[in-house]
């Protein structure tokens, strides 16, 4: 780490990455959600490498099920 810089200052620059939903709907009427984190600033990215800290890999995406009435589509339909 660089002179001066305090538990403080390095916790407020890990608080500037976040971590956000994005929906997507479908048009069979479900929603794909992605949770993604952002990417740190590279000052941050240089505090990550000096500590030997790894940002674990985003999150695979969820699908909600189809809206009530319709069945949920099968693995195979989702090929086509």
């Amino acid at each position: 780490m660089r002179p001066g810089l305090t538990a403080r200052s390095a916790l407020e620059k890990f608080a500037a990455v976040q971590m956000i939903d994005v929906h997507l709907p479908t048009t069979d009427g479900r929603e794909i959600v992605l949770t993604r984190y952002t990417q740190p600033e590279p000052e941050l990215q240089l505090l990550i490498d000096r500590l030997y800290l790894t940002l674990p890999a985003q999150p695979p995406p969820k699908i909600s099920a189809a809206a009530l009435g319709k069945p949920a589509p099968r693995s195979e339909d989702l090929l086509a």
